[in-house]
């Protein structure tokens, strides 16, 4: 199966695109040596201290690289590593020099979520049953942020893709 796009034609911000969240909902998708880049953000009991300046800095790099994705395949995972430290991949069109090039294969599941961040713990537990309700040994979970704060209020919604690894 082909990704879903990520995003709609819809962008009323001039910064992030209203997400494309129906054709994420609750489907099994296959990723097949996805290409991103990976940088790190440091956390305080899994809340992120220096997202922005890290999503700067990893979209400077992409960009600087001619490596950045069409925005509707654009796609942002971040996996928490634990409570001090969370990974962030951002989805690129090649690999570049000097980077954390890092590849992600294999059969996903997704869910979408509504509401703060502060759900995030239960969003995980729903990824978990869900792919237990469907036979599958659960995996690695990642979380897309569909938007910026500022875009998420301005949208009156804050999306959340969840994808957990299945086998």
């Amino acid at each position: 199966m082909q990704l879903p796009n990520t995003y709609t034609d819809k962008n009323e911000t001039g910064c992030c695109p209203v997400p494309n969240i129906k054709d994420w909902q609750e489907k099994e998708i296959n990723l097949d040596n996805m290409k991103f880049i990976r940088m790190y953000t440091k956390s305080l009991f899994f809340i992120p201290l220096n997202m922005g300046k890290i999503m700067t800095r990893i979209q400077k790099t992409a960009e600087e690289a001619g490596a950045t994705m069409p925005t509707k395949e654009a796609m942002l995972l971040s996996r928490d590593i634990s409570p001090w430290k969370a990974e962030q991949l951002y989805a690129v069109s090649k690999e570049i020099d000097g980077a954390d090039n890092v590849t992600l294969s294999g059969t996903y599941l997704t869910k979408v979520f509504e509401g703060p961040y502060q759900n995030a713990k239960k969003w995980y537990d729903s990824l978990i049953e869900y792919a237990k309700s469907k036979g599958k040994t659960p995996g690695n979970i990642y979380f897309f942020y569909t938007t910026c704060p500022k875009c998420a209020k301005h949208y009156g919604k804050n999306y959340t893709i969840g994808l957990i690894g299945v086998s």
